[in-house]
């Protein structure tokens, strides 16, 4: 472990401290360690830090112009420069004039500015920090500071201008009219790597290279950060452009041909061959998925009519003049979602006033995680429809030929693609073929926080063809993108745009690089799985009959043939009996309904908030004595926190409670109140039926309820209810439509009580038989069981409020019919019938089954109980995870091949490109060609390798193109 290795390094601590300080000292004889003469230099930068004369120093680091030395003032080893070492014995240091007058405004060689509180005065600028004056150096930036390093341009007739001089010397210069700044290939490439890595800004750069050149001193340092930015901004296009294989910039560039793309994503003419049937496989529909990301932001410009774009539409942000004009000419509507309210929704027409952008919304492939090329899109107020269709038409335009089918999947898909069609069909600057058949879907994250329908109907779970994918993987890579935002936030358009598209091409470069490895984990995953999965299914399978499993599996085929036009179809896969009414049906019809005479105003509402408080003082109990009498601290606190938020709504109920019962102030608090707590619903409902009594529903006075519902103690049982007065006393009192209102929501609450017990003996008796039986070791049964106990939970709490609602019931004076459709729950009823463990689904019957499993089912359907429904859901559900997983193993296997096509395609297209260079005499491009066609031949051979110690007898890659 770490630790081990810092207990190693202990003893040698001491030890290390005192070669740290020996190396302050010159080395005894103090000579120059070539000539022997005596040592004045040492250079940190060189490997054992050699002392040297002043001859020696300039020798050595003629190839080494970037090292910083250091000069022994007698006592100590002073920071020093090699323009300030004096000049090799012969020579006279040059004497041309650098004044301000010979430099651009861009390119400042005054000293740095001062604050007024600074103590330091400009005069006493340590002498290594100054600029020279009166000769030509260069002030030059590199990995190992801020130089200045005497230059001299090549004088000859046919000699390149002195821009090109320094940038054949791998100086990238500032300025081109008299250049006096120059940044070093290195620095340049080292900014680019931190800003994509870590995400640090020009500026922050700048301050380490500023502390790098003094640490002492590094506000004297002169100030180059705005030139850093300038010459950062031109180096990531010439970047591009070498690493695409253009060389003179001429050729008709196409949208987002300076940037990869996935390997592993199908792409005809590049990864499949032409003889690959892609109208009839499944394995060749294109899965993406869409998403916006508001950290992007974008400030309004000073000068939005002055930019200067080196890269419009070649990288992953869209060209800019098509996207204004298609934003001009397209009109948003808004319409309200008929699903939960999204936030992507909801803030779809917000503006911010002091944002050009608010944000940006991008297209990626939803299995890899890899950006769409020319598919990402500014939002100019919010997450709006027409600038997701304008990032997913072009997506979908991307090396698309001969692709039918795709798999969308959108954070709010069940909105989105119902103006789809219609948005691109109104524009004449969208385009998708209407042979493309595109199923909607929505990421297993996002999905649960959408209507429960739309689980079945969007859920990857149920989509065939989709493979085990989560639809959430584009998630993952805004927080690559947002290391650099900040940063971009004021930036010019131009500017911005190429930073955000370089940092996008380097995680899909990343991607690519380790794509392999990737695949592989999938496919051991998808090995495992299958096998899991078939036999979870095969359990299922072997308790159900041949004719329900052939009706079941006609119900799944229709329904996914049906989905793309109908997802309502897809609703087979949830519970399809029709379930009383609830407590909240019950309360909206009270509220639709005429107002009764005699009653307030929001008094359905108030009974409701009643119920509520009452379910979460018995949840709380149930969970306090789970916990036995010694909980954790944490715990504890959970428990206090609950209790404190039950105290608050029961004083606010209790506060409403005097308008709706008509309750003067005389009533504020009596001496009949005896402050009885002794009821503890819910507390041990399963081991122990005595537990619930109805003590808490008896004739009282309003009087000596209020008074015990005061006591502001969670477990009391009073709340100013009608039920709490009783029949009798609420119709002498003229409560008794009050009284009625609380019973038909009481028969709501013991609906949504009954329901959630069914959901829970079900998911027990099916647990039992196919997770708990089949378990193998310690760790399967302890997740099992864990699962059991978790289910037991909630049968607890959902029959401890059945038992205080029916006592409710009675109270209100419940006739005959309500009772016998309400019966008594008894502590038999609560466990999963043996016959669920042992025998088929087929073979329960309505008799074997307590009384509350059939009270919701048709009198003409008797041979349907809750428990074969639930075997239904049950093998649905591992169906389609058997078929996703696969799936899921194909599509791996076929995305192996399809990446070391993909590579072998790169390979050889740099070969094409080294042959045509190497033809026309241009060694430099031939040789940086043939070194990208090794990098892609050794990126092929690497996947092959990795297939082949998976597979040592399966070798598909002689298939590819």
């Amino acid at each position: 472990t770490q630790n081990d290795y810092i207990r190693e390094w202990l003893p040698y601590r001491e030890d290390f401290l005192h070669i740290l300080l020996d190396l302050e000292a010159p080395p005894l004889p103090q000579i120059c360690k070539i000539c022997q003469k005596d040592g004045v230099y040492r250079c940190p930068d060189c490997m054992h830090q050699p002392l040297l004369c002043t001859n020696c120093c300039r020798t050595t680091h003629a190839s080494h112009p970037f090292h910083r030395i250091q000069q022994w003032t007698g006592n100590f080893f002073e920071d020093s420069a090699l323009h300030m070492a004096p000049p090799l014995s012969g020579q006279s240091r040059p004497t041309t004039a650098g004044k301000d007058g010979d430099q651009t405004k861009g390119d400042r060689q005054d000293t740095p500015t001062m604050d007024d509180d600074e103590w330091e005065d400009v005069d006493n600028i340590p002498l290594h920090l100054r600029p020279p004056v009166g000769s030509k150096h260069l002030t030059i930036v590199d990995v190992t500071g801020v130089h200045f390093v005497l230059v001299r341009p090549c004088q000859c007739l046919n000699a390149e201008s002195y821009p090109l001089q320094l940038f054949r010397a791998k100086l990238c210069p500032s300025t081109f009219d008299k250049p006096s700044t120059a940044f070093t290939f290195s620095v340049l490439d080292d900014f680019l790597r931190d800003n994509v890595e870590c995400g640090t800004s020009g500026m922050n750069y700048y301050s380490k290279l500023r502390r790098v050149t003094s640490n002492v001193f590094p506000h004297l340092v002169v100030d180059r950060y705005r030139e850093l930015l300038r010459v950062a901004w031109q180096w990531r296009p010439l970047k591009l452009l070498k690493w695409s294989g253009f060389q003179d910039n001429m050729n008709p560039s196409k949208d987002g041909d300076l940037v990869i793309f996935c390997a592993a994503c199908p792409q005809p003419g590049i990864n499949v061959g032409p003889t690959a049937n892609l109208d009839e496989s499944w394995k060749y529909t294109r899965a993406v998925v869409m998403d916006g990301n508001f950290k992007a932001e974008h400030m309004h410009e000073r000068r939005p009519d002055d930019q200067v774009w080196l890269m419009d539409g070649r990288g992953f942000m869209v060209r800019n003049p098509p996207y204004q004009a298609y934003l001009k000419a397209t009109p948003h509507i808004t319409e309200k979602s008929s699903c939960n309210n999204h936030k992507a929704i909801s803030q779809a027409s917000a503006s911010r006033g002091k944002l050009n952008s608010t944000g940006v919304g991008a297209t990626a492939c939803a299995r890899h995680g890899c950006f769409y090329p020319h598919s990402v899109v500014d939002f100019q107020k919010g997450e709006r429809q027409l600038n997701m269709d304008y990032s997913l038409t072009h997506a979908l335009s991307y090396n698309m030929t001969g692709i039918e089918n795709v798999l969308c999947f959108y954070d709010i898909n069940c909105a989105y693609m119902k103006n789809l069609r219609r948005g691109i069909e109104s524009s004449d600057l969208l385009h998708l073929p209407p042979s493309l058949t595109i199923t909607a879907g929505i990421g297993m994250w996002h999905v649960h926080g959408h209507k429960k329908e739309c689980y079945t109907r969007y859920s990857p779970l149920f989509i065939k063809g989709a493979g085990w994918v989560d639809g959430e993987i584009i998630e993952t890579l805004w927080s690559t993108l947002n290391i650099v935002s900040a940063s971009t936030r004021g930036m010019t358009s131009p500017h911005r745009q190429e930073l955000l598209d370089f940092q996008m091409n380097d995680s899909n470069f990343m991607k690519m690089i380790r794509m392999a490895d990737s695949l592989s984990r999938k496919l051991k995953t998808a090995w495992a799985s299958v096998v899991l999965a078939r036999d979870a299914f095969e359990r299922f399978n072997k308790a159900i009959t041949p004719e329900q499993q052939r009706n079941w599996g006609r119900q799944e085929e229709t329904a996914l043939l049906r989905r793309v036009h109908d997802p309502s179809v897809m609703d087979v896969f949830e519970i399809q009996l029709k379930k009383a009414p609830t407590v909240h049906a019950v309360e909206l019809w009270l509220l639709e309904k005429s107002p009764r005479q005699g009653v307030h105003h929001g008094a359905a509402s108030w009974i409701t908030r009643g119920l509520a408080i009452e379910e979460a003082e018995i949840i709380l109990n149930i969970y306090r004595k789970d916990n036995g009498p010694n909980p954790s601290e944490l715990k504890r606190l959970t428990i206090a926190r609950r209790a404190e938020k039950l105290s608050a709504d029961r004083l606010r109920f209790i506060a409403d409670g005097r308008i709706y019962l008509w309750v003067d102030d005389e009533f504020e608090r009596s001496d009949e109140s005896d402050g009885r707590t002794d009821l503890t619903l819910g507390q041990d409902t399963l081991d122990d039926e005595d537990a619930v009594s109805n003590d808490g529903y008896s004739d009282s006075s309003l009087v000596e309820v209020f008074g015990r519902a005061s006591s502001n103690d969670p477990t009391s049982p009073y709340l100013p209810l009608p039920s709490k007065f009783g029949s009798a006393y609420c119709k002498a009192k003229k409560l008794h439509r009050l009284a009625q209102m609380e019973l038909e929501l009481r028969m709501g609450q013991a609906n949504d009580a009954l329901h959630g017990l069914r959901l829970a003996l079900a998911d027990k008796a099916v647990i039992f038989r196919g997770v708990v039986r089949p378990a193998t070791n310690y760790s399967m049964r302890t997740r099992a069981w864990q699962m059991i106990h978790s289910i037991d939970t909630s049968v607890k709490q959902c029959a401890a409020i059945y038992r205080q609602c029916r006592l409710a019931m009675i109270s209100l004076g419940a006739d005959s019919d309500i009772l016998d459709r309400y019966q008594e729950l008894q502590k038999s009823h609560l466990s999963a019938t043996a016959a669920a463990f042992t025998q088929g689904a087929h073979d329960h019957r309505d008799s074997h089954l307590p009384w509350f499993w059939t009270m919701d089912i048709p009198k003409d359907t008797d041979s349907k109980s809750w428990l074969s429904e639930f075997y239904r859901i049950h093998w649905l559900h591992a169906k389609a995870a058997k078929d996703r997983w696969e799936e899921e193993n194909e599509l791996v296997t076929s995305e192996f091949v399809w990446v070391v096509n993909f590579f072998q395609y790169r390979a050889k297209r740099w070969n094409e490109i080294y042959m045509a260079k190497k033809l026309a005499g241009n060694r430099g491009a031939a040789c940086y060609a043939a070194r990208q066609q090794a990098v892609y031949d050794r990126l092929a051979e690497q996947a092959e390798l990795i297939w082949q110690g998976m597979n040592p007898d399966d070798n598909p890659f002689h298939h590819g193109m």
